[in-house]
Formats: structure tokens, sequence, C-alpha cells
């Protein structure tokens, strides 16, 4: 393989790990900060999908995009809100619901989102990197959409959210020790479907890139299991927001590796290396499940340590 090739290889994976792994962030932020607070939402999937329907829709019918964003977050924070409710319930198991909120997002979606599967809704802009540039390669790779920065700096606000703000480390009692958070006045119900409803509408934003940026189109396949995968991403992060950011740039990059082998001409394979992501999702699983490990880090009120 010729050093240009090399080069146009990395450029490749470097361009898709941002463009692929920007709806991993948004939505492995939102079970980080829904973990947080001692709840799991294996709902994310269908909010995912919701919103990315959600948002094309609202796209089409106001004729701008960022007006289908914020329709989609509110859309994920309805459904967030509902799983919070239920789950606050005697006797509702949060693992249970959240595969119910996944039947019900998806059918939704799939269900209202008819009429939107060939209209053209307005698309999110690109923010040009690369103007500086002659080479057309660097030009397009540096084409990056400002949800990217948005989801870099809430990564990172909500990490030091969480370890320095009264808020954050109120969450952190609640999810580690209900008891004591409850001894020192903190309403448990209301922190945990505040924290699951944020947690929706971030993973609802998730969706509106993929149906208005890339790959930029609503139809049924969309999301490709991204929201479940988004809970292995957790896990591998160790519940702390800026790994969270790593891992979806690291699950971006195993994602786009087929169409990088592609650019170098490398095309025998493809399908299998389109299937590089949930080879790593497994891979990370045997890792980080070791009886020496196991949610060692996790929040203590969560329903998979209990």
């Amino acid at each position: 393989m010729h050093d240009i090739d090399i080069a146009t290889l990395l450029l490749a994976l470097f361009a898709g790990a941002i463009r692929v792994g920007t709806p991993f962030l948004f939505v492995s932020l939102g079970e980080c900060l829904t973990e947080k607070g001692g709840r799991v939402n294996l709902g994310l999937e269908g909010i995912l999908v919701c919103g990315a329907m959600t948002g094309y829709a609202a796209s089409f019918y106001s004729g701008s995009a960022w007006l289908g964003v914020l329709a989609a977050g509110g859309s994920g924070l309805l459904l967030g809100t509902l799983h919070g409710l239920v789950c606050s319930l005697p006797r509702v198991n949060d693992i249970a619901f959240g595969i119910a909120l996944m039947l019900l997002g998806t059918g939704l979606a799939f269900f209202l989102g008819k009429p939107f599967i060939q209209p053209q809704a307005p698309m999110l802009p690109s923010i040009d990197l690369g103007a500086w540039s002659a080479n057309e390669r660097l030009h397009h790779a540096l084409q990056i959409n400002a949800l990217f920065f948005v989801g870099v700096a809430l990564a990172l606000l909500l990490q030091w959210s969480l370890s320095a703000t009264r808020w954050g480390l109120a969450l952190r009692l609640v999810g580690d020790h209900a008891e004591t958070a409850r001894a020192l006045g903190y309403r448990l119900n209301a922190t945990r479907i505040a924290a699951t409803a944020a947690g929706g509408f971030l993973a609802a934003v998730g969706g509106a890139y993929l149906s208005l940026y890339y790959p930029g189109s609503w139809n049924e396949g969309l999301s490709s299991g991204q929201g479940l995968m988004a809970v292995a991403l957790v896990i591998f992060a160790r519940w702390q927001p800026w790994r969270c950011l790593l891992a979806a740039l690291l699950f971006g990059a195993a994602g786009a590796l087929g169409p990088a082998l592609q650019a170098v001409g490398i095309t025998s394979g493809y399908y299998l290396f389109n299937a590089a992501p949930y080879a790593l999702t497994l891979l990370i699983m045997i890792l980080t499940c070791r009886p020496d490990r196991t949610l060692s880090s996790a929040p203590g009120e969560l329903s998979l340590t209990r």
C-alpha cells in the first residue's frame, strides 16, 4: 500500500469517526446522565429513532433544520419523562419497561414517518474548517457539523458539573446511595425523572443528526442499533462523560472502517467491515465484564448491580 493510500485511509477514518460517532456521543451522554441517577434506559433505541423521524418532519414543515433538532429533542424529552414516571411506580422494572419503550418509540416513528420517506427536508449545515486547503479530500474531511462541537462542549461540561456543582453531586448521591440522599432531603424520584428526561432529550438530538445530516434522510433502517450500543459504550466509558466522547469517536471510526477501506480501493469484504461496530460492542462487553472488573465504577443503585 502506498503512502498516499495510508494517508487517505487515515483521513477517511478521521472524518468517519466524527460523522459516525456524533450520534453515539449524544446517546451515550444521555444514558450516562440517566445511569448516574441510578436508572437504566434501554429504550434509547426507540427514542433515537423517534427523534430522527420527529426532527425530519419538523424540518420539512418548518423549513429549518435547527427547529427540527429542537423538535426531536422535545420528543425525546417526552419519552424520557414517560420512562422516568413509569419506573418511579412500585414494582416496575426499568430494564423491562425500557424494552417496551424501545418498541413504542420505533413503532410510533415507523407509523407516523411513512409520509416523510420520499420528501426532502432541509439539512443541517456543515462548518467548513478546510476552506484553507486546496486538497479536495482534506477539504471534504474537515466539513464538520456544528452538533459535534456542541457534543464535545456538552461532554466536558457534564464532566465538570458532575464533580463540581451542587446538582451534579446530588445526582451522583441519588445514583450511588439512595438512602443517604433521602436522609439528606433529596427527592429521589424527581431527581431520577429529571435525569431520565434530559437523557431522552440528548438521545433524540442524536437521532436528529442521523436524519438531518449523516446519512441525511429518514427511513426505517436509519439507526442500526446505535441506541442499544450506546449502553455498552457507557459501560466501556466507566460512566465518565469525557470518556464517552473518546468511546464515541472509537465507535465512529469502527463504523467508518468499511467506507474508509473503499476509499483506498479495498472493496472485498465490505459488508464484513460494516459489522465492525457490532463486533467492537461484543469485544468491549467481554473485556469489561470480567469478574474482577464487572461494573466496578457503576452507580450503586443501578438495576444492573442489584
